[in-house]
């Protein structure tokens, strides 16, 4: 069962609410950032999606070194996922390709 440090997770709302506003506020300054609701509700799920996979991997995995390669996998494929959903870099229906 994983447990969730009070702590730790004030801060990870705190980012993603951060990180959500960067976009927001950019739309209100130019028109070449355009989300819709769909593209914050993605960007959160996303965002969550990582969070509680270094949360599970922090609880989880013993020793640093494992520590860092699974949090550095989970970033990895954070990036590829969002990557492949803003540009299609793969070419996958995903990206409306």
């Amino acid at each position: 069962m994983i447990q969730i440090n009070t702590k730790r997770f004030k801060y990870f709302l705190l980012a993603i609410g951060i990180l959500l506003s960067i976009p927001l506020i950019a739309m209100q300054f130019t028109s070449e950032v355009n989300w819709g609701p769909g593209d914050f509700l993605v960007a959160l799920v996303l965002l969550v999606t990582l969070g509680i996979s270094v949360e599970i991997v922090l609880q989880k995995v013993k020793g640093i070194n494992a520590r860092r390669v699974w949090i550095i996998l989970a970033v990895f494929v954070f990036l590829l996922v969002w990557a492949e959903l803003a540009v299609g870099v793969f070419g996958t229906p995903f990206a409306g390709n």
